[in-house]
């Protein structure tokens, strides 16, 4: 065991291996970036009335230590009993008062109910999805580590996971993210629950996602029509999306003709973000956070971004096309200057959103 001082706070957490991984309590260094964009967040979603906050997967406790420490009424779970002991000694040592049970989350969440239900598992949150539907008043947060499933890199585990097609694209990042929002939407509409994304990112090994939750048929049935189908030639990198639950993939690419057409879904093709949230979350990154600066190059980014399904990889497009990569100032620059809606992504460096086809991309980058 050890001391560390994050985010304002101390706490004592198990000697860990680089991913994190111990015989102990779980605990991972490299998760502060996320921590630290959780108490961001958490500061822009408070209004008043919104203040209990459940830790649904708190090992040592510091992701709801740090929320106790910004005045939320805190409720930390696990069902190993050292991890309970820990939560509470690191409750203790700072002062701070919360709840701390050791049990199964999804029996804590049939139980209570809270404003922000924080998912946070090792591996793959499915487990907890429909508990959180029923426990969560306002605020999901959810975070996903098993990205070969959700980005088609495994693929018959991302099938069987998240009822969902996924592929392994230059924008395979991109594509978890939606299929985990697709799932999401899928599952709250069974309780007649609607879902609004407003903030969600893809950083390192994991995709973190915050979703507003909305008890309203009305709004199931509005998530549900923001759900659907990516058609992608593998030969140009053409691709298209198509709304609706049931697929009507094409038999061939409608811009080269070729037959190499993959389909993945159903996804979600609506927003990521609401560029409001992301703002004000961006404005509650603050310097005791060690993060913060790396916190605050993402959400640059994020600002940025066009509302468009998918991106594209400079370099692929370049070398499909047998061309030198110019910088991404200058290929950015060229698409805007013939009109087209271009911006940088928080996905890669060399990644970007546009509402240019690959074919209009290819001239208007060609001098």
């Amino acid at each position: 065991m050890y001391t560390v001082s994050e985010g304002g706070i101390e706490a004592i957490v198990p000697s860990a291996s680089v991913s994190g991984r111990t015989k102990d309590v779980f605990f991972n260094p490299n998760m502060e970036l996320n921590r630290d964009i959780t108490v961001a967040a958490l500061r822009a979603y408070r209004v008043e009335g919104v203040d209990t906050y459940l830790d649904a997967n708190a090992a040592t406790g510091i992701r709801g230590v740090r929320a106790a420490a910004d005045g939320w009424k805190v409720t930390l779970v696990d069902i190993e009993e050292d991890a309970v002991e820990l939560c509470k000694s690191n409750l203790s040592r700072n002062g701070l008062s919360g709840e701390v049970y050791q049990n199964d989350v999804n029996i804590v969440l049939r139980l209570n109910r809270y404003d922000v239900v924080d998912i946070d598992p090792f591996g793959s949150p499915i487990s907890f999805l429909d508990s959180a539907f029923r426990g969560a008043k306002r605020l999901i947060c959810v975070t996903a580590t098993d990205t070969a499933p959700l980005c088609g890199a495994h693929f018959q585990a991302g099938v069987r996971r998240y009822s969902s097609i996924p592929r392994k694209t230059e924008y395979h990042a991109e594509v978890g993210i939606r299929v985990l929002l697709s799932l999401m939407a899928r599952m709250a509409a069974r309780y007649d629950i609607g879902i609004n994304p407003i903030l969600c990112h893809a950083t390192r090994h994991y995709y973190r996602v915050y979703v507003e939750i909305e008890r309203r048929v009305s709004r199931a049935n509005e998530s549900l029509e923001e759900i659907g189908y990516l058609h992608h030639c593998t030969s140009c990198l053409h691709r298209d999306t198509q709304d609706g639950l049931i697929s009507f993939p094409p038999s061939i690419c409608p811009s080269c003709g070729s037959t190499k057409m993959t389909t993945s879904g159903p996804i979600w093709l609506g927003n990521t973000a609401s560029k409001d949230f992301v703002g004000r979350v961006e404005g509650n990154l603050t310097e005791e956070m060690g993060m913060a600066h790396r916190a605050q190059k993402i959400f640059s980014r994020l600002l940025e971004e066009l509302e468009i399904p998918t991106h594209y990889d400079q370099h692929k497009l370049c070398r499909l096309w047998k061309r030198p990569a110019p910088s991404m100032e200058i290929f950015v620059q060229c698409l805007s200057d013939v009109g087209f809606e271009v911006s940088r992504t928080h996905y890669g460096g060399t990644t970007l959103k546009t509402n240019a086809t690959v074919s209009e991309i290819y001239e208007a980058t060609g001098n």
